[in-house]
């Protein structure tokens, strides 16, 4: 039984566009009053359940979070599809960032969406929807987005912050701080705000670490002293991308160590729970469906496998996958059920098998976001 693609009343598509209706005391599917400056303050791999299970070190956060206060990161549950799912309010078939690496099939090659871009991928189009901070500008509506300096001029940046201000910060507080400036010289807009320290903290050690433990701890603090700051009429949206699970060692799989799993493969995109293997473009429909039946027969006890066009029927990528968009996707789907992941140990490079938290599949643990609300949204 595939995976339902539709399991919370909200998802993270509903997060941004709700908040700039809410300027215009407009209808929006989050029931969100209006207010003259919203802030969406996005928390890198904050899941549910972890957050949940480490309520003593959030004392801000963790009581806001009721069973409605929990919406569902949109598959796959990584960082370039989810952002730009955020920014757009569009699925990832509409947008076209598919998976934390991807096909460039115009290139025969693979890429990492959050780090790859060169001459050969054009942000401006890769990204194919129109972001809502771009939409804004054009009604005359600013819109400022903050996180590190680093980021400023990054591809990825140019595909989903595009028509934002950019403003940066090096630590959380810094980052709030600088959008209490923003929302005092404005009378009215939209600031969102980046924190990617627990993400990191959970790939380099896990989230079960005094690491991660420390990042939420700050977070909290941050968030509780911001908060206590928001005049009349700002509201706060407090999200993620997607949640984490710890992954050891002993739960790698050196896939590509049954050379049926890899036969005819040509490239392996995706990441290591949620794997997009495509074929050499020679392959046929009858070889295709043997190795299809053999990743079922190995792996389907712990993973779903899918072909492409069953997770294009079922939803995976949203309701429509745009034609375009359609050969990013694996010609073979493999999403990790139990707490592993995938590896291929022909690879280069093998530094990602140093990560502990992962993330990519459709797990609760990795679906289920906060959805916590500030301010002049608490009201509601």
């Amino acid at each position: 039984m595939l995976p339902a693609t539709k399991s919370h009343r909200f998802s993270l598509a509903d997060v941004v566009p709700s908040s700039f209706l809410s300027l215009d005391g407009k209808p929006n599917v989050l029931s969100l009053p209006r207010v003259d400056k919203a802030v969406v303050l996005l928390v890198d791999g904050l899941g549910a359940s972890a957050l949940r299970a480490r309520e003593g070190h959030a004392r801000t956060l963790a009581p806001l979070l009721a069973a409605a206060d929990t919406i569902g990161a949109r598959f796959p549950t990584t960082t370039a599809a989810a952002l730009a799912t955020l920014t757009t309010g569009e699925t990832p078939g509409i947008h076209g960032l598919v998976g934390y690496t991807v096909l460039d099939a115009a290139n025969d090659r693979v890429v990492n969406q959050l780090s790859g871009w060169d001459g050969r991928l054009d942000p401006a189009s890769w990204q194919r929807a129109p972001t809502l901070f771009e939409t804004a500008k054009d009604a005359g509506l600013p819109s400022f987005a903050i996180g590190a300096e680093r980021y400023r001029t990054s591809g990825f940046t140019k595909a989903v912050l595009r028509g934002a201000e950019y403003r940066s910060g090096i630590t959380i507080a810094d980052r709030l701080d600088e959008a209490r400036r923003v929302l005092d010289d404005i009378d009215r807009g939209l600031v969102y705000v980046y924190v990617p320290e627990l993400d990191q903290a959970a790939h380099s050690a896990g989230w079960q670490s005094p690491l991660w433990t420390a990042a939420l701890e700050e977070l909290d603090l941050a968030v509780r002293s911001f908060s206590a700051e928001l005049r009349r009429g700002e509201g706060m949206l407090l999200t993620s991308d997607h949640g984490v699970l710890d992954v050891p060692d002993s739960s790698h799989i050196l896939f590509d160590t049954d050379p049926g799993l890899v036969d005819g493969i040509r490239h392996v995109a995706g990441e290591p729970r949620a794997l997009q293997l495509h074929f050499e473009p020679d392959a046929g429909e009858s070889h295709r469906a043997t190795v299809l039946e053999r990743w079922r027969l190995a792996e389907g006890g712990r993973s779903w496998i899918v072909s492409r066009a069953e997770a294009v029927d079922s939803g995976w990528f949203g309701p429509v996958v745009d034609p375009v968009v359609l050969p990013r996707i694996g010609d073979l789907l493999i999403a990790a059920r139990k707490g592993i992941a995938y590896y291929d140990s022909r690879s280069p490079s093998q530094h990602g098998r140093s990560m502990i938290g992962q993330h990519g599949s459709w797990s609760p643990d990795e679906t289920n976001i906060p959805l916590l609300r500030f301010g002049a949204y608490a009201t509601n």
